[in-house]
C-alpha cells in the first residue's frame, strides 16, 4: 500500500495486533484450529492436513483418547473441534 509515496506493508504493522495463537482459522478441508491446537495435534504426532474433514479429525482425536488417560489437553482440542463441527454442519 502506498501513503505519502512511501510503500507501507500492512501486514507488518497489524502482525503483533493479529498474533493470537488462540485464534482459529481455516486449515482447510473444513478444519478451523488455532495454532495452540495444532501444537497440542504435533505432541501426539496428528498431522491434520492429512484428513479430508472434521469430522475425520475428530475421529482420529478421539480414537486417541479412547485407548490412553489423562490426555486433558487432546480432549480439550477435541471438544472444541466438536462445537465447531456443530455450528458449521449442523442444519438449525
Amino acid at each position: 500500500m502506498l501513503i505519502n509515496n512511501k510503500e507501507i506493508d500492512i501486514n507488518a504493522i497489524t502482525k503483533d495486533l493479529f498474533d493470537d495463537k488462540d485464534m482459529i482459522k481455516n486449515k482447510g478441508n473444513g478444519i478451523y484450529l488455532s495454532d495452540n491446537q495444532i501444537n497440542v495435534l504435533k505432541r501426539y504426532n496428528i498431522d491434520y492436513k492429512k484428513y479430508n474433514s472434521i469430522k475425520a479429525l475428530i475421529f482420529e482425536i478421539e480414537n486417541i483418547l479412547n485407548e490412553e488417560t489423562d490426555l486433558e489437553d487432546l480432549e480439550t482440542v477435541s471438544e472444541s473441534l466438536a462445537e465447531i463441527n456443530y455450528y458449521n454442519n449442523t442444519n438449525k
